[in-house]
């Protein structure tokens, strides 16, 4: 993401930033609405680094105002922030091994050792905090090809799913797209992810449908959403072209959308993650919200 804010420069320090961007203008609680009249059928949630100039409980408590439900991307120290004000994480994710991100990752075989001693570490904790999905990452090819990034991918992830079972932790895998803002990311299409779910064979191995990068590398949004949506856990929003606002300047109709995801039978929550173009960002994420509420 080509963006102030980018959501690989957090992941190199850590999750664990409750306290970034004090310097941020506090926002009172006059300038949200007491709450939309929201229809009850969508589980509503937002990522934190699109606020993260908004201190941490600021955030939570006016997005609560909101509607939303959960605060994702959040890892333990936020936690109890979240379940303080009756909120959760969609989708969390920890301060992951030394020289590990979203290119390095699980398709390096070296990698292994560490992050099963990192997911191990965290599975127990989110369960503990109720939260269902931990993210994971495929990493970069850098010239391996795509069979051989299944392999060893599965081979790391197949040592965290008797945790992940006996916690009930889905371990989610997000697609990325390689063509704008991951370059060489290796799943960077559903049909790898949905092999590499087989692969795997483990309900609690699915996959993150992030629609903003799923549209750049293949679209044909709903009718993949409806020909996979077994393997998919969790949904993030985003508008295409440049990650901004989802309202009508840009080419995705996230009501459609939104409204296909539960005809499957979805049960889970929409992650916003777009890049708010309004000084007032929970306006923004208002907007968003009132889209999605199908």
């Amino acid at each position: 993401m080509e963006n102030k804010f980018s959501r690989r420069d957090i992941l190199k320090s850590s999750a664990g930033f409750a306290g970034l961007g004090m310097m941020g203008h506090r926002f009172q609680e006059a300038d949200i609405q007491a709450g939309l009249d929201l229809k009850g059928k969508v589980h509503h949630s937002a990522c934190r680094w699109c606020y993260n100039d908004i201190p941490f409980e600021e955030l939570v408590i006016n997005a609560k105002k909101i509607g939303l439900q959960s605060i994702e991307l959040t890892g333990p120290d936020e936690w109890e922030i979240l379940k303080k004000h009756d909120m959760t994480a969609a989708i969390g994710w920890g301060k992951y091994p030394d020289g590990m991100n979203i290119p390095n990752f699980f398709n390096r075989t070296k990698n292994h050792d560490a992050l099963v001693g990192f997911y191990e570490d965290i599975i127990p904790k989110a369960a503990k905090a109720g939260v269902k999905n931990i993210i994971t990452f495929s990493g970069n090819r850098d010239g391996m090809s795509d069979e051989d990034g299944l392999i060893n991918c599965k081979k790391g992830l197949q040592r965290i799913m008797k945790t992940a079972e006996r916690y009930d932790v889905t371990i989610s895998m997000e697609l990325l797209n390689s063509k704008v803002n991951h370059k060489d990311y290796q799943a960077d299409t559903t049909e790898w992810g949905a092999a590499l779910c087989e692969m795997v064979g483990s309900d609690k191995f699915k996959l993150l449908y992030d629609i903003y990068h799923m549209q750049i590398m293949e679209g044909d949004v709903i009718a993949t959403i409806k020909k996979y949506h077994q393997y998919i856990s969790h949904y993030h929003t985003g508008g295409v072209p440049g990650r901004n606002e989802i309202d009508d300047t840009q080419e995705l109709n996230y009501a459609a959308i939104i409204r296909a995801i539960y005809d499957t039978g979805y049960k889970g929550f929409i992650g916003q993650e777009f890049i708010p173009a309004r000084k007032d960002k929970m306006a923004s994420l208002e907007q968003a919200v009132k889209i999605c509420d199908i």
